[in-house]
Order: structure tokens, then C-alpha cells, then sequence
């Protein structure tokens, strides 16, 4: 794992264990290829959490259309955060819809390495 740290610093628990096995395989090319992509496409978890604190006072959802949650960004913006509800559990599940971003968006890296 000390490999991953190098090339994907700040990365969650989640994200090392998951990508683990997949850099045991790389190359240090197709490491640092894929961490080139993969951190252009990765967002962090205290933006999200302060995009989430932000609908609280000015704007509801853009934690959602910056996770491309698009569908959900919309009816955040035109509800108040479905009167504010939505972001308050957002404000709970941020680490984890963060992660989820994150690991989807390291399937869709490799999807492009073909790995």
C-alpha cells in the first residue's frame, strides 16, 4: 500500500483497498498514468462537505451536480434541498457518497486503461 500513497495521496481506506490489487499489477508507467487520470476525476471529501454546508445558506445541491448526481442537483436546487432534509443527510453521508464518486470514478479509469 505504500505504493499507492505516493502516487494517490489523501486517498480513503476504501479507495487504497479497493485499487490495492490493481497496483500490484502496474507497471511504475501505468501507475503513474493512472494516477494522472484517475486524480483529475477524483474529488475530495471536505469539498463536498463544504458544498454541502454551502445549500444550507445559499444554493442547495451543488454537492450533488459536483458528484455528477445530476438528476438530484436539479431537484435539490428547485426543493431547497428538499426543504432542506436532503442536504442534512447529505451532510451525515458525504464521506460516503464521496467515496462512491471516487470509486466509481477509478472503474471508469481502469475501464480506459483496459486493466
Amino acid at each position: 500500500m505504500a505504493k499507492i500513497h505516493t502516487y494517490i495521496p489523501g486517498a480513503s481506506i476504501e479507495e487504497l483497498a479497493f485499487l490495492e490489487k490493481y497496483f500490484e499489477e502496474f507497471t511504475d508507467d501505468q501507475a503513474r498514468e493512472f494516477s494522472m487520470l484517475y486524480m483529475s476525476k477524483r474529488k475530495d471529501a471536505t469539498t463536498i462537505l463544504l458544498l454541502t454546508l454551502l445549500g444550507f445558506f445559499v444554493v442547495a445541491g451543488i454537492q450533488r451536480f459536483m458528484l455528477n448526481d445530476i438528476g438530484m442537483g436539479i431537484l435539490y436546487l428547485l426543493t431547497g434541498g428538499l426543504c432542506l432534509i436532503g442536504t442534512i443527510i447529505d451532510l451525515v453521508n458525504y464521506q460516503k457518497m464521496t467515496t462512491d464518486y471516487n470509486l466509481k470514478a477509478a472503474r471508469e479509469v481502469l475501464m480506459l486503461m483496459k486493466v
